[in-house]
């Protein structure tokens, strides 16, 4: 009985065509993301009125979702299928940039009021856009649908198949300037980005800022000329340069996230604002924690020195009281509050594992859109799991970052479900292109009648030396 219990636990197994180190990391992680979301979200609770194990069971709901979206995409056998809808990524990320930007569907004089789809203000930043009830994290979908995006970009460069300009070279024969690769990699490449990050610069410099990196990243490994990607990169630091001393010269009054930077400047930095909470009375350090709006850091900071090699153990925390978003921005700080040194580094471990084995199946894709898909969705959700790390750590500016997979929210719960089903159906093509290669291959013995023969020669040989 155990047997064929076994055997019929390794034909399930045998089953998952794609990387199964893969799917092992994308479970692990939703398991964690349970888990941490059950045991951090009391004080959410309280504010909703509500209990964990409601909340626990909407992320369960969220997390059937997920599953089911990464097994879609999973059995997604046809990389053309990636190819055709990455093309209307920069369209979809433009048109929600684009709610965000001029506020479309909101009350002026109410932000949490407005249309049934509107855009709303997140940690006092326009970030979501509410679609009957449904919170969108518009950052996150556009960070996935780029990246997709570029990887069609990239590759439609390498083989020349840009359909519009060369309708456009058609339409104006005499517009020899059209056919020029320098204005067909703008058209297709460097404004999209451009327009990209400068829309999403009014909601996050974090979240733009590694924005850029990852379109940086891809162009980087998709052969295009460092001289124009470090172009690309003055270019971008110009613009930035410029919107800096315009909302400079107007006092900081017409950026909301500048003018948060210009006052978190002027205030000093997390570890600065800390000295001077130690310099404070200790019957005053609560009000000017509260003043300088440093519970969640500081918190942050709490929870990791509490926890310490071994942790408090699950369901112990005391900070996951105090800090608002702890379940969000600072998971990996409740987490080691809880688990310790070592759950830290499982958790550091599955995303160092993440990126080992998304390059490696990266490097054997034959097809060069899949290559660059790949890349870009692996380097996306372990920089960005890292530079939650850092931030939870007060090694980066504090910002609103969440862990991929883990953080609670349902829009980046699914986003990132989504780019695991891209990354495990190309795993599952790499994979089948491997078998298909290695069946093509001539083998090294052709018949076993020769590796006997062989065999008795050898012995043979050696009862004649003897």
């Amino acid at each position: 009985m155990v047997k064929t219990d076994e055997k019929r636990l390794r034909s399930l197994i045998d089953r998952f065509e794609g990387d199964k180190v893969i799917w092992m990391i994308a479970l692990l992680l939703i398991l964690i993301s349970v888990v941490t979301v059950f045991t951090s979200t009391p004080l959410l609770a309280i504010q909703q009125r509500t209990t964990r194990f409601d909340i626990i069971k909407d992320h369960l709901m969220i997390v059937g979702i997920g599953l089911t979206v990464i097994i879609v995409l999973y059995n997604i056998k046809n990389i053309r299928f990636f190819k055709f809808i990455s093309q209307f990524g920069f369209i979809i990320s433009f048109l929600l940039l684009l709610f965000l930007v001029f506020k479309i569907g909101a009350d002026p004089a109410d932000p949490t009021k407005g249309w049934p789809v509107r855009a709303a203000v997140v940690n006092d930043s326009w970030r979501i856009i509410v679609c009957f009830g449904i919170q969108i994290h518009v950052y996150e979908v556009v960070k996935v649908a780029m990246v997709m995006y570029l990887a069609w970009a990239v590759n439609a460069m390498r083989e020349d198949s840009f359909s519009i300009t060369a309708w456009l070279q058609r339409q104006l024969p005499n517009w020899k300037w059209l056919e020029h690769p320098l204005f067909i990699k703008s058209f297709y490449i460097y404004i999209p980005i451009l327009l990209t990050s400068g829309m999403m610069l009014n909601g996050g410099t974090s979240a733009t800022l590694l924005f850029m990196m990852m379109m940086f990243l891809i162009l980087f490994v998709g052969g295009v000329d460092l001289k124009e990607i470090f172009a690309l990169v003055a270019v971008m630091a110009l613009y930035l340069g410029m919107v800096f001393m315009i909302y400079k010269t107007t006092g900081f009054s017409l950026h909301e996230r500048i003018t948060k930077v210009n006052v978190e400047t002027r205030t000093g930095s997390v570890s600065g604002k800390l000295e001077r909470v130690m310099e404070a009375k200790p019957s005053d350090r609560r009000k000017v924690i509260d003043d300088m709006k440093l519970e969640q850091p500081v918190g942050a900071l709490i929870a990791i020195k509490e926890g310490g090699p071994l942790g408090k153990g699950i369901g112990r925390s005391n900070q996951k009281y105090k800090v608002a978003v702890i379940f969000e921005d600072y998971i990996f700080s409740f987490i080691i509050e809880e688990t310790g040194w070592w759950g830290a580094i499982i958790i550091m471990i599955l995303y160092l594992s993440l990126l080992a084995r998304g390059s490696m199946i990266a490097r054997i894709c034959d097809d060069y859109f899949a290559k660059f898909a790949m890349a870009g969705l692996i380097v996306l959700i372990s920089v960005q799991a890292f530079m939650h790390m850092a931030i939870n750590v007060h090694l980066l500016p504090q910002t609103g970052q969440t862990l991929p997979m883990i953080s609670h929210g349902a829009s980046s719960f699914l986003c990132f479900c989504g780019a695991f089903g891209v990354i495990l159906s190309i795993s599952r093509m790499a994979h089948t292109q491997m078998l298909r290669d290695s069946s093509k291959a001539d083998p090294l013995v052709e018949k076993d009648d020769e590796v006997q023969s062989g065999l008795n020669d050898l012995e043979s040989l050696e009862s004649e030396e003897i």
